[in-house]
């Protein structure tokens, strides 16, 4: 199975249960396919680069999963049916970004790194 990562925006006139919703819809399209989700980043509402369907904002939702390629034909085809998602982006992650994205849920980035002089003070 591949690993993928699928960047949804939903129209900003759901509210934040009706948004829910519409992300469990498409995570259990997902696990009915046979997918095992890796991670999920909710980033909430954001403001749009540029306006789409003269909305100015939009709900983002990650999903990092692993699923066979047949799933990910029929997951765009129910994206695309689903008026309340306005845009969306799968991709097919190869091992360095695989690698990266467990190193970010790792924290690694986070890490405040010391420097000589922070060293010296102790």
């Amino acid at each position: 199975m591949q690993q993928y990562e699928s960047v949804i925006i939903l129209t900003p006139l759901l509210s934040e249960d009706a948004a829910k919703e519409v992300i469990t819809k498409f995570k259990d399209i997902l696990v009915e396919g046979g997918a095992e989700i890796i991670a999920e980043d909710n980033w909430g509402l954001r403001k749009l680069a540029y306006p789409i369907q003269k909305k100015t904002t939009g709900f983002y939702h990650l999903t990092e999963f692993k699923a066979p390629g047949e799933l990910i034909k029929k997951l765009e085809v129910d994206y695309k049916r689903d008026e309340r998602v306005m845009r969306f982006l799968t991709i097919s992650l190869d091992k360095h970004a695989v690698a990266y994205n467990e190193k970010k849920r790792s924290g690694a980035f986070n890490k405040k790194v010391e420097t000589k002089t922070e060293e010296a003070a102790n």
